[in-house]
């Protein structure tokens, strides 16, 4: 955590102060695309087929070919204030999901109105999520783990870029994360990733909030601070009647309140390229949830903080060469969560849960739009001895 500050306090540091666009330096993403691609109907898209092959000694592993994701972007811009952007997802050759669909119109040159399922904006990675966007194959495992992209769900709120004082903000309400139907949805493995309602017949008991500021004033360096707050859904709190104290406390205690904290950095000067994520979670009411949710004898271990990281660098080595388009980039990525960083006095840490992995790799872009990528994969917990090891191949495009 020490080395995450320091990083942000080098980036800080850097006195070069021209004014830039802020999706000059994050590459932006396809709904950004659509909605400053002028009046009318706009189309575009993204794609990934991966290898994933471990490298495990003395075992021959079978490797997975993976149509990973497909996805089709279809905007309308009913004129220069009205925006419509809607995402549709194929997962693994066979899922579909809507993953996004929203509408946009400008109330005043710094304020949107935007309402309908959007990405929540969690760090980096869950809002420019395309693969041309990040180095690596996979994406990076905390998004996974904490920020649990790809994240969208169903709210409204407002969006913003106030250029003069280089500020992009976002603040939205939306549906809360589902904690418990039939049986507990969050626990130490799997956190809160499976509490994701993804706008398919989602319910709410009570909203959530989250919102973002990127800063992005420094001349090559971008700064986002995020958040999201609220509790967990139950469906124990539905059609229960008004008068119902001991339902209501029955139901409480399977309910988890949530407040989500991230940092994120990017910094980019010529071919050097440095990026930084960080998130800290703390859980409220685990104890009571733990216990509620049990499993026979076994306690629930969901714990009541999680943390994680990563730090990354790379370099364009063909950035000198004038005569070559191409961008190779040599890259490595070191990160750790944790999902026991903290937990109640009756939940044992497990040691599983605080993992780390480094990947390395090289990212070779042909041009804007169109990526080759190829990384090794090292990925450890505190329970284990060794790491165990993996590589992973793959295309990807935007557009």
């Amino acid at each position: 955590m020490k080395f995450i500050l320091l990083i942000v306090l080098i980036f800080g540091m850097q006195v070069l102060t021209k004014a830039q666009n802020i999706d000059s330096i994050t590459d932006g993403n396809v709904a950004q695309n659509l909605i400053s691609g002028g009046s009318g109907l706009g189309i575009g898209g993204y794609g990934e087929v991966h290898y994933n092959q471990p490298l495990t000694k003395g075992v021959k592993d079978a490797g997975t070919l993976d149509v990973h994701r497909m996805v089709v972007f279809v905007g309308y811009n009913f004129s220069s204030k009205t925006q419509f952007v809607s995402e549709i997802e194929f997962e693994y050759a066979k899922e579909l999901w809507v993953e996004q669909a929203y509408l946009q119109h400008e109330l005043h040159k710094y304020v949107n109105f935007k309402a309908g399922l959007m990405l929540v904006p969690m760090g980096r990675i869950n809002e420019y999520h395309e693969p041309t966007t990040f180095n690596g194959v996979e994406r990076p495992i905390i998004d996974n783990k904490l920020s649990i992209s790809t994240w969208r769900e169903v709210g409204f709120g407002f969006t913003g870029n106030i250029t003069p004082a280089f500020l992009r903000y976002q603040l939205y309400v939306v549906n809360g994360l589902s904690g418990y139907e039939s049986k507990a949805i969050f626990n130490g493995n799997s956190a809160l990733r499976d509490g994701r309602l993804k706008g398919s017949k989602a319910y709410m008991i009570t909203p959530a909030f989250t919102s973002k500021v990127e800063f992005y004033g420094v001349s090559n360096l971008t700064v986002g601070f995020s958040g999201y707050f609220g509790k967990s859904q139950s469906k124990l709190h539905a059609g229960l009647p008004a008068d119902s104290s001991g339902l209501e406390a029955r139901a409480d205690s399977s309910v988890v309140g949530i407040s989500m904290l991230g940092l994120d950095a990017g910094y980019s000067i010529k071919g050097l390229k440095l990026s930084t994520q960080f998130y800290y979670t703390s859980l409220s009411n685990t104890l009571e949830y733990n216990q509620f949710t049990r499993t026979g004898t076994k306690l629930n271990d969901l714990g009541n903080a999680m943390m994680g990281y990563y730090v990354e660098a790379g370099y364009n080595v063909f950035q000198t060469v004038e005569s070559v388009a191409y961008e190779l980039i040599p890259f490595v990525r070191y990160e750790n969560y944790n999902t026991h960083y903290q937990v109640e006095s009756n939940v044992i840490k497990n040691d599983k849960y605080n993992v780390t992995q480094i990947t390395t790799g090289l990212t070779l872009k042909l041009t804007k739009g169109a990526v080759l990528k190829t990384d090794f994969q090292f990925t450890k917990s505190a329970a284990d001895a060794e790491y165990t090891k993996g590589f992973n191949a793959g295309i990807g495009v935007m557009f």
